[in-house]
């Protein structure tokens, strides 16, 4: 079993929030596929990275997670790619680790 994890942005490259209504979509959407999913809405993480050029960039995110039986690793990059589209962002990060449900 492996743990799922990515990182969505709240809000677009120009600090405009995405609408509620997106994250009900990915929510939606994981629980027809795994069964469940949780989201860390109401806690926004602060990611910081630092941009080719030198500069320090911020952002607030939320952490999405699903338990996943038999880790398809060609649908979480095309998913990956389909939010990234949809949210505007150059990388969404997504984290899969080996994890044992006591």
């Amino acid at each position: 079993m492996h743990l799922v994890q990515f990182l969505l942005p709240l809000r677009d490259n120009d600090g405009r929030p995405f609408p509620s209504a997106e994250f009900d979509r990915v929510n939606r959407e994981l629980t027809d596929r795994f069964g469940g999913v949780t989201a860390y809405l109401r806690s926004p993480a602060r990611g910081a990275w630092r941009e080719d050029g030198g500069d320090v960039t911020h952002d607030d995110v939320t952490i999405i997670e699903v338990m996943d039986d038999d880790l398809d690793r060609a649908w979480w990059q095309s998913y990956r790619h389909e939010l990234e589209a949809r949210f505007r962002q150059d990388e969404i990060i997504v984290r899969a680790t080996q994890t044992e449900r006591l």
